[in-house]
């Protein structure tokens, strides 16, 4: 922790230069709220087909439009590095399909965030930047990364990990009015998943609200959907294509989750940890 102090004790905080691995939803929170707090130079780098279910509060969606917007923070698709000051100057997050994530050799960010919630690390390591946050499991603070981020829903959820590593993942999706397993929609099949609703949309306990490869993917409780996987999309067998929210609001869908906020507060009490 000491050396990446050395390293960004003099730089400005609004002239960091921040790398995050993933597009998504819990992603999409921290350069939110990274963006909020006036840490605007923020680049993004996603699969090129990306496989978010919230994809109304993912920037990853700005890869298929161009643009998106999430509670008034615009994230926009570059193709280009040489766009990236560009579009840091209109104010805009930049994401990039990037799944090797090359952009962190040119870029040379001062703190490289992985937030791609794999449950494993997928090849993050301390020497990619000064300052290295790895979120969830799959990590080890001071070995792969500088910090890890707690994302386990709960007492500690948020917490910064200075030694040591996240609890293991447990495989039960967050409570949500006393659903869990039974709000999550998965592909009973591997092929491609088709869908005629929308996020948003009121279903019922019972209802066909998917198919994948022909089979019926029907909702297990009553509700809205909250996240749905882009129709079109090809998926796998027991892969998450769906969350339906027992509670019926819709505004909840189309803004941040409270899980997202703490893990984006986290991630800038890590990053003023050193800076500071």
């Amino acid at each position: 922790m000491g050396d990446a102090h050395l390293k960004l004790n003099n730089i400005k905080i609004r002239d960091l230069i921040i790398g995050i691995k993933g597009a998504g939803e819990q992603s999409s929170g921290i350069a939110w709220r990274l963006f909020q707090a006036n840490i605007q130079n923020l680049f993004m780098m996603e699969k090129n087909a990306p496989l978010a279910i919230r994809r109304s509060v993912s920037f990853c969606e700005a890869l298929y439009c161009n643009t998106k917007v999430v509670e008034g923070v615009t994230a926009e698709k570059i193709e280009d590095l040489n766009r990236i000051k560009s579009t840091w100057d209109r104010h805009h997050i930049a994401v990039l399909k990037d799944p090797k994530w090359d952009a962190i050799k040119k870029l040379s960010p001062h703190v490289v965030i992985d937030a791609t919630i794999a449950k494993k690390n997928l090849g993050t390591s301390l020497g990619e930047a000064p300052l290295v946050i790895g979120l969830g499991p799959g990590f080890e603070a001071g070995k792969d990364v500088h910090m890890v981020i707690e994302t386990h829903r709960g007492h500690n959820l948020g917490r910064v990990i200075y030694q040591g590593t996240a609890l293991t993942n447990t495989g039960i999706p967050g409570n949500i009015d006393g659903f869990t397993m039974e709000r999550i929609l998965r592909a009973p099949m591997g092929g491609t998943f088709e869908s005629e609703y929308d996020i948003g949309m009121a279903v019922t306990k019972g209802q066909v609200v998917a198919m994948v490869a022909g089979h019926p993917v029907t909702a297990k409780v009553s509700g809205v959907i909250r996240g749905l996987i882009k129709p079109g999309t090809r998926v796998g067998r027991g892969q998450k294509i769906g969350d339906i929210d027992p509670r019926g609001e819709v505004s909840f869908c189309h803004t941040l989750s409270d899980k997202s906020r703490a893990l984006g507060g986290a991630v800038l009490e890590a990053i003023l940890k050193i800076y500071n």
